[in-house]
């Protein structure tokens, strides 16, 4: 089954209408005809609202509703993992794979030991970049919202950002004490808002450790190994995944 998105606006009653560059896929790559089944989410009330293709027209595809589906795909917490800016091409990984473990929103972070440095030009262009993977991911895995992924900010303008959630969580390579993980992780319930901060390659510096400590977030181990950056934030969401679907 096909999957796309579509604002709130665009659904109309029992009449969806898709715009943008899916009606190009859906005509051109996808070659549907009228009469085919789709599935549409509008990325904010968690339905998915099944339709049939009306009529394919040259800027847009009227769609019919057939009926709404409300199977709660989404995580019942709302997870925002910060990310220090990583090296080369990982951070789409790292996007890809967040929202297909449940993510709901992802912050990129300036880190002091980040070696990427973004003008504000090329942070827009990435950012962009970033989105477009984590509207794919989200439709790879049927994710019934598209994760946002926010603008490339300081660590204290992440800081501000995560200052009114839950659950606050460092993963932080000198901490000790698998138990005190386990025991953060198994604290989260449904409904709250969680913090993750992930740092760069090299971590995150004593100074930004000891300032997320100041704005309450909680340093965690990860276990005996070094993760890298690209691995630590997958780590803790399939945690939060595992104990919030269990």
């Amino acid at each position: 089954m096909r999957q796309f998105f579509v604002d709130t606006q665009q659904i109309q009653g029992r009449r969806i209408v898709i715009t943008g560059g899916d009606v190009n896929h859906i005509r051109n790559v996808l070659r549907m005809k009228p009469g085919e089944e789709i599935s549409v989410f509008n990325g904010s009330d968690g339905k998915e609202y099944r339709c049939g293709i009306q009529e394919i027209r040259a800027d847009e595809v009227i769609c019919t509703l057939r009926f709404v589906r409300e199977d709660g795909v989404e995580l019942p917490a709302r997870v925002t993992v910060f990310q220090g800016l990583p090296k080369a091409d990982k951070m789409e990984f790292i996007v890809q794979k967040l929202v297909e473990l449940g993510v709901y929103a992802i912050v990129p972070v300036a880190a002091g030991r980040s070696v990427v440095k973004l003008d504000e030009k090329r942070a827009e262009a990435k950012v962009r970049r970033w989105q477009a993977i984590a509207e794919a991911a989200a439709k790879q895995s049927r994710r019934a919202t598209v994760p946002r992924v926010g603008a490339v900010c300081t660590m204290q303008e992440a800081l501000t950002q995560a200052a009114l959630m839950d659950v606050k969580l460092i993963p932080y390579e000198l901490s000790e004490g698998m138990a005190e993980t386990k025991q953060r992780i198994e604290g989260t319930v449904p409904g709250q808002e969680i913090a993750v901060f992930i740092g760069p390659e090299g971590g995150f510096t004593e100074e930004e450790v000891a300032q997320a400590q100041a704005a309450g977030f909680v340093p965690v181990t990860l276990g005996k190994r070094i993760l890298r950056t690209e691995t630590a934030g997958l780590v803790v969401m399939a945690w939060l995944m595992y104990h919030l679907e269990a």
